[in-house]
């Protein structure tokens, strides 16, 4: 029976948490306010939202993040001055900032978990199925945004989807792992899953990352669900509990995924859109290869 009649309108960006490991760029501003070149990493992912279909996001925030809702909300001041000064275009980046989707936000007052995270959206949410997309992972999903791959999948099973991508072995703990079973191309059902099992437990290399489609049903499953590893509700937890009543699949990206928490992965990601940037790309590879040809004494080709 597929269930997926219902269309996805809504997405959670759970972004509350305190982000140390920016610390110290993360000390006075919210981790997803640092910029990958021009833009910060939370607007990628509200665009990425919009591109997907999506029509409101929810900002599940904490305490002193409120620059990340002012960051999509009028700025009358700015506005004007750009206005005044005959800078239309920066004033169209800022319209079309406001105008990509409605954001919302609602507050997480304790840092208990990711599941907890997504359960704090539950009012906004309600009930109807949804998105969840972690601010911390940038999807370049070479012409088809990563939520949207993901949506199309719940499009055409009606059940839940989880993004996954291929972990390499010393990583392995870094991700809840699924045991899965092949569908498509690309496509898992999944049975169960381990929270950052050592790699000898690993049921498989595929590791959940980024991007989650949900019915309604997962907060029922979050509520249920126990401090699990490190004492938080885990929402790997749910999702088994879930997975144990319906169907979950499993979708590995097409395209690549930063980690834009980590700092190498920042950088990885910040390379990345730098050579994509068209008015900055080709410059910054140029700026790129005078530097490799330093550092190899003058042989890069």
């Amino acid at each position: 029976m597929i269930r997926g009649n219902r269309p996805i309108r809504k997405a959670v960006i759970p972004a509350a948490g305190l982000g140390t490991r920016f610390l110290p760029a993360s000390k006075a501003i919210p981790k997803e306010m640092i910029p990958v070149v021009e833009k910060p990493i939370l607007q990628y992912i509200v665009e990425e939202a919009a591109a997907s279909g999506i029509e409101q996001v929810v900002l599940v925030t904490g305490r002193q993040k409120t620059a990340m809702e002012d960051h999509f909300d009028v700025s009358g001041e700015l506005e004007d001055a750009l206005k005044q000064r005959g800078k239309d275009a920066l004033l169209e980046l800022c319209v079309k900032l406001r105008e990509l989707v409605e954001v919302v936000a609602v507050r997480q007052h304790e840092p208990l978990g990711l599941g907890h995270a997504i359960l704090c959206g539950k009012g906004v949410v309600g009930e109807e199925p949804f998105a969840v997309m972690l601010p911390d992972d940038l999807v370049d999903g070479e012409g088809r945004p990563g939520l949207r791959q993901l949506l199309d999948v719940y499009e055409e099973r009606g059940e839940a989807v989880v993004g996954l991508i291929e972990v390499p072995p010393p990583q392995i703990s870094w991700y809840g792992i699924v045991k899965h079973e092949p569908v498509a191309p690309n496509l898992y059902r999944i049975w169960d899953m381990i929270e950052k099992p050592r790699p000898e437990e690993a049921p498989s290399n595929l590791g959940i990352v980024a991007r989650y489609v949900f019915p309604p049903e997962i907060f029922r499953a979050i509520e249920e669900t126990k401090p699990g590893w490190g004492g938080e509700i885990q929402i790997t937890d749910a999702i088994r509990k879930l997975a144990g009543e319906r169907a979950v699949y499993g979708w590995v990206f097409q395209g690549r995924r930063f980690d834009a928490g980590d700092k190498l992965g920042y950088l990885e990601a910040t390379l990345h859109y730098a050579l994509k940037h068209p008015e900055l790309g080709e410059r910054f590879r140029s700026l790129l290869l005078e530097r490799a040809q330093s550092l190899s004494g003058g042989k890069a080709g």
